[in-house]
């Protein structure tokens, strides 16, 4: 049997082990384990720089997709008309019937042909060595101007494809340089001081790459589509340029009226 005393101390030890505090880090790592681990809920417990790189993460991914939309549209609709001028010039047709049909449409392969006629109305109808030669120059000009034209708005889609990365890369150092400064503030190394900073951190990481794909993929996919129409531009010159040597061999060049 238990002593008296030894009973008394052993009541005394329970007593005092329930009425002991629970360690503060237990009660801290509740109040600090985040609710919320959505990419909303990260967003808006971030702080305000990684807010800010992740907002400009988000446009800069709405320009690249706003960019695929109004360039595809272009592309298309400036391609099937350039080859459809293609083709009425690969026919039996002169130079002041193409000239009509063109009128003064602002198309590409319409500019070329009122400068392939312009040129012709310049030269008087005089039949030299060096009209052809003048002639590929205009078209060249036109060719290049054609060409500035539809790629304009592709450049962002690189700029964005190279620099998103290392912007969300930079929301990702600042993140995780708060986390440090929490364990710091915290006197912690608690997962639940540690964790919030370096989530919110790599969501920024996350964005820069969701910007960053896309726009890659996407331009390189217009360069290609830029080339082909360009690659019609060529065709439509060279077509010129063959029914421009077709009228001098033939002696029949009368374009001064046609182009007025």
């Amino acid at each position: 049997m238990l002593s008296k005393s030894r009973l008394r101390h052993m009541i005394g030890y329970v007593v005092l082990t329930a009425l002991a505090p629970v360690p503060a880090f237990a009660a801290t790592d509740e109040a600090l384990l985040p609710r919320n681990l959505s990419p909303w809920g990260m967003f808006v417990s971030a702080d305000i720089v990684v807010k800010a790189v992740m907002i400009g993460l988000a446009c800069a991914s709405f320009v690249t997709w706003t960019v695929w939309l109004a360039k595809t549209v272009e592309l298309r609709r400036k391609s099937s008309l350039a080859l459809r001028r293609t083709r009425e010039l690969e026919g039996n047709i002169k130079l002041a019937a193409a000239a009509e049909r063109a009128g003064e449409a602002r198309d590409a392969v319409a500019q070329l042909i009122q400068s392939c006629a312009k040129e012709a109305e310049l030269s008087g109808g005089i039949l030299d060595d060096g009209l052809q030669e003048r002639v590929a120059l205009r078209l060249e000009r036109v060719e290049a101007a054609m060409s500035r034209q539809i790629a304009r708005g592709t450049g962002v889609l690189a700029t964005i494809g190279a620099t998103a990365p290392f912007v969300g890369l930079f929301g990702t150092v600042w993140g995780i340089m708060n986390s440090f400064i929490g364990i710091s503030e915290s006197h912690t190394t608690s997962l639940a001081v540690v964790a919030p900073g370096i989530a919110e951190a790599l969501l920024a990481t996350a964005l820069g790459l969701v910007a960053a794909i896309p726009a890659v993929v996407i331009y390189n996919q217009l360069v290609r589509s830029i080339a082909n129409y360009r690659a019609l531009l060529g065709d439509a010159s060279a077509q010129l340029m063959l029914l421009v040597s077709r009228q001098r061999d033939n002696r029949d060049f009368r374009l001064a009226r046609a182009a007025e």
